[in-house]
């Protein structure tokens, strides 16, 4: 078995961001995920993990932007209802840019881009549900738009999913997902306490 990556065969750099010197992106942090038919498994400690990053940035002076996904008035993503809100734990503040997205990659038709761009590094943080949807795709755009992303594992969540081929569990699809984006779109840390 190889541990060679493909950030490796590129040259990439392995290094995670400073919070000081990046914008953290948190990404749908919606109540969709803690209840009813989208519960995410570990969501309490992700969402904790994710508090204590916030919580961080903010000290660190960190430009901060909150993602969300509308998925329409009756969806478990509907936005104007409590459902799609942002969890208390993590609410935005004043100054605090709130991003609309309709699709995983949260850079597709939003102003997310603009929001990084303003805030002047191309180092950013990454954190959210699902793990293996939104997190990975948002990692990849901002990879693709030569942003440099660092995720941080234990603040993200996701749920298990059954194939055609065989039922995979949150925990495997999780550990999937971190893989796939630390083989090329970014660098993963284990927690908050990884980030310099």
């Amino acid at each position: 078995m190889s541990n060679t990556t493909l950030r490796d065969l590129s040259g990439l750099d392995r290094s995670p961001a400073s919070l000081a010197e990046a914008t953290l992106i948190l990404i749908d942090y919606q109540n969709t995920y803690t209840r009813g038919v989208m519960e995410l498994t570990g969501w309490e400690a992700a969402l904790d993990a994710g508090a204590a990053l916030l919580a961080r940035a903010r000290t660190a002076g960190a430009k901060v932007i909150h993602v969300i996904n509308d998925g329409g008035e009756g969806s478990p993503y509907d936005i104007r209802a409590e459902i799609g809100r942002i969890h208390p734990r993590v609410a935005p503040v004043d100054g605090e840019a709130v991003v609309v997205k309709t699709v995983p990659n949260g850079f597709v038709e939003t102003e997310l881009g603009d929001h990084v761009d303003a805030a002047g590094h191309k180092d950013v943080v990454l954190a959210g549900f699902m793990t293996h949807m939104c997190v990975t795709f948002t990692a990849e755009g901002a990879f693709l738009r030569g942003d440099r992303p660092t995720v941080v594992a234990d603040a993200c969540a996701t749920r298990p999913l059954g194939t055609a081929v065989a039922e995979v569990s949150a925990e495997q699809l999780h550990h999937s997902a971190l893989a796939t984006i630390a083989d090329l779109y970014g660098v993963v840390v284990p927690s908050v306490a990884s980030l310099g």
